[in-house]
């Protein structure tokens, strides 16, 4: 019994863990484009967390608990290790600023025990799941470059780049005086006020794509906020399906509750740290990586597979910059990205591995 409690608690402070770690990755854009403002945004990734981990989440959950290892030969002690492991190695890296990807870590802790514990493991899942990982990253490059040449050919660079100025220099204390609409999403209430193009014709086609761009990215960034529950919530909470806990329904709905709350109480520096230290991007730019990272993450959800929405944001944000011939990403960035994915699994397997021979040794278990 105790050992359950603890599971539960774990895994909860986990998922809010994850629900801090990915805001920026779901809102850092709109925000910093001030196409919404930051308590709409956390709000709004709190309530579609929720949403998409409740009811978009069985797929994954299923993957995570049924088809890795023989969830039958699971205990609640291999399931404590499994969370503990991936939970303190996600909590260490970011604490270095070591780009890797918690679905990676997970996946590999779930391989330790299994390794450890004598429990077969299903390594056609391992397989496919490392062919969505290495695909993900490339296919959201591939779309971002297309869809920036798509969006180009409606709204001129130039345009798209003056719109996103005028935005960040609109003043916050301005914003008073308008409405409550106004104040929670000045760049889509806003967009007459703040267009500066008086100086050149425009078409009425280009001139009602420009005023809606501000709208289509925090569309885009609701949708990758659902996504981010259904992709992610299973990281936490995929124990509580391979030690037959809870539903795949309660285990989702508890999930994306406790990121909810990590949204909401902590999410706030990284919405900041994401929108001003990060993401430096026009309107285009933004609105098409943000609606990759949310369509690739999307389709490996639909298939019960998961990926790194980070990793697919980063390739998103590389293609739109190759669109415009510049470069958004820094090499640098992208070998963090392939040390990280060495990195993370190899580090999965080897402290899950000990943690389980350990918590054997001291249980006397099999």
């Amino acid at each position: 019994m105790i050992m359950t409690i603890l599971l539960i608690l774990v895994a909860v402070g986990f998922a809010w863990n994850l629900g801090v770690h990915y805001t920026g990755a779901v809102m850092g854009m709109p925000y910093a484009a001030r196409s919404i403002s930051l308590w709409p945004a956390l709000i709004l990734i709190g309530i579609l967390t929720i949403l998409g981990a409740t009811f978009a989440s069985h797929g994954v959950e299923a993957t995570v608990g049924q088809q890795i290892i023989d969830s039958h030969l699971v205990t609640v002690p291999d399931a404590l290790v499994i969370v503990l492991a991936a939970g303190a190695l996600t909590l260490l890296y970011n604490y270095w600023k070591i780009p890797t990807s918690t679905i990676q870590i997970l996946v590999f802790c779930v391989v330790g025990v299994g390794l450890a514990g004598n429990i077969p493991i299903a390594w056609q899942t391992i397989g496919k799941l490392a062919i969505v990982w290495v695909c993900a990253p490339v296919a959201a490059f591939g779309l971002g470059f297309l869809f920036t040449r798509l969006l180009d050919l409606i709204i001129p660079t130039e345009l798209a780049r003056a719109q996103t100025q005028a935005l960040a220099q609109e003043d916050a204390q301005a914003l008073r005086h308008h409405s409550w609409f106004a104040r929670a999403f000045p760049g889509v209430a806003l967009p007459q006020e703040v267009f500066p193009l008086k100086k050149a014709p425009v078409s009425q086609a280009t001139l009602f794509a420009l005023r809606w761009l501000p709208f289509l990215l925090v569309c885009v960034g609701m949708a990758a906020s659902f996504v981010l529950g259904a992709n992610d919530v299973s990281n936490a909470t995929g124990v509580f399906i391979l030690t037959h806990l809870f539903s795949f329904l309660l285990a989702g709905f508890i999930g994306g509750v406790a990121m909810a709350v990590g949204t909401l109480t902590w999410g706030r520096r990284i919405l900041n740290t994401v929108a001003f230290d990060v993401v430096k991007m026009d309107l285009t730019m933004a609105s098409a990586a943000q609606g990759v990272q949310a369509l690739v993450v999307l389709i490996a959800v639909t298939l019960g597979l998961f990926t790194s929405m980070n990793q697919a944001l980063i390739g998103a944000m590389a293609g739109t910059g190759f669109a415009r011939g510049r470069e958004t990403v820094q090499r640098k960035q992208m070998l963090a990205i392939l040390r990280g994915w060495l990195i993370g699994p190899l580090s999965g397997l080897m402290l899950a591995v000990v943690l389980e021979w350990l918590v054997r040794f001291m249980l006397h278990l099999r």
